[in-house]
């Protein structure tokens, strides 16, 4: 297993990067590793973060403004060779249409269900790590 893995985290909103922290805690479950956190508030420092490389989950907060993390995502799959997987934060249930169409890997919906939220991030690295192994 790998020493960390690295999770980038979009948001224009301090407050909803703290949450995301919070309810990750250091490991989000016991067979993936611990996570670094590395914070973006805007899609210009996002995307310089992802061409150096390393990240192992995006996860993007479809409120932010002006550039929103459901059209961001779309981008980055179409623009980010070997996109690491998103996990998107959605304002309401019924924006689950607006996560398909922006190629989000999973979404859960704000404020962060600690639980909920984990789960869906220790499912992505999984994935990412696997893929990687």
């Amino acid at each position: 297993m790998q020493p960390t893995a690295t999770v980038l985290v979009y948001s224009d909103d301090a407050n909803t990067r703290e949450q995301v922290r919070l309810a990750a805690g250091r490991r989000p479950a016991a067979d993936v590793p611990p996570v670094e956190f590395l914070e973006c508030a805007t899609l210009p420092a996002l995307l310089e973060q992802l061409d150096r490389g390393g990240i192992d989950v995006c996860v993007l907060d479809g409120e932010t403004v002006p550039a929103g993390g459901m059209g961001v995502c779309r981008q980055i799959k179409d623009e980010i060779f070997n996109c690491p997987p998103v996990l998107l934060l959605m304002g309401r249930p019924q924006d689950a249409w607006l996560a398909t169409w922006s190629r989000a890997d999973a979404a859960v919906t704000l404020p962060v269900e600690p639980v909920g939220f984990a789960d869906a991030l220790a499912a992505l690295l999984r994935h990412r790590l696997a893929i990687n192994a």
